[in-house]
């Protein structure tokens, strides 16, 4: 009887070492696939059957999407969703696809209502990835469109995710709003410095800031060198000077941004 205690015990603790070593296994398996970044590129483009000749081309409006493919589906969805976000006003789409078939559909249409109309439009939007690690993922959108006029528009906007928790990455996620004016103020300090200006010299003649007073935007994403802010075309400057990009510097982040966050380059 004691041999057959001793048998059943050890049978018991040989199926409970097995069992924690599969779950063990299982975790590290899901945890390979929830950090796996790697990456590759597809794009969709739709060109118009509705050719324009002039005197010097016969051309026609094309609409191309050139996008990351990740092999987690959350992130592609939150990559996907934020460039339907470029969509004209009233404008709603769930795809790739659709975002550019409907930018087709909308110069076909014109054309009809505009047969002498001597201009093809294009649509040509790419998103990179610029940064991959396990809890931040950045990309760079970049949407360029023209549908008439004295130039294209161009909009550039950084995506900020964590693959670990698939959530969005904000600015109040990394600096505490009771912190933003010294940041702000960190911030117009370097921004003076990039553009000549005098610390008392007036925003006013050169620059379209609200009130004529410095402020930061939501456009951001995090460099091996800092925290960088970009400004599109329009924004704060005229259409000639492109994107304004202004970078804070880890070491004037220490004492604002949040103690757990990425800004804090010990984690």
């Amino acid at each position: 009887m004691k041999k057959l205690a001793l048998f059943l015990i050890t049978i018991s603790f040989l199926a409970c070492q097995n069992e924690k070593k599969s779950v063990g296994t299982t975790d590290t398996t899901n945890l390979e696939k929830h950090t796996d970044l790697s990456v590759k590129y597809d794009s969709v483009k739709v060109y118009s059957k509705n050719m324009v000749t002039n005197e010097n081309v016969t051309d026609t409006t094309k609409a191309v999407i050139t996008y990351p493919v990740f092999s987690d589906e959350k992130i592609n969805q939150f990559i996907e969703q934020k460039m339907m976000g470029f969509a004209d006003e009233g404008e709603h789409f769930n795809t790739y696809q659709d975002f550019v078939t409907a930018f087709i559909k909308n110069f076909d249409d014109f054309r009809k209502e505009n047969k002498e109309y001597g201009q093809t439009w294009f649509m040509d939007g790419k998103i990179d990835v610029v940064a991959q690690q396990p809890q931040y993922l950045s990309a760079l959108v970049t949407y360029v469109n023209y549908e008439g006029g004295a130039h294209p528009n161009s909009n550039f906007t950084y995506l900020n995710y964590n693959p670990a928790d698939h959530k969005e990455i904000t600015l109040d996620s990394l600096i505490d709003p009771k912190a933003m004016p010294k940041l702000t103020a960190v911030a117009e300090k370097i921004f003076r410095k990039n553009e000549k200006l005098s610390p008392t010299q007036s925003l006013k003649d050169s620059y379209f800031f609200e009130n004529d007073k410095f402020s930061l935007n939501q456009n951001f994403t995090i460099t091996k060198e800092g925290l960088k802010f970009l400004y599109n075309p329009y924004e704060i400057k005229a259409y000639a000077f492109g994107i304004t990009e202004l970078l804070i510097p880890f070491a004037e982040l220490k004492d604002i941004a949040r103690p757990n966050s990425l800004l804090n380059r010990a984690n």
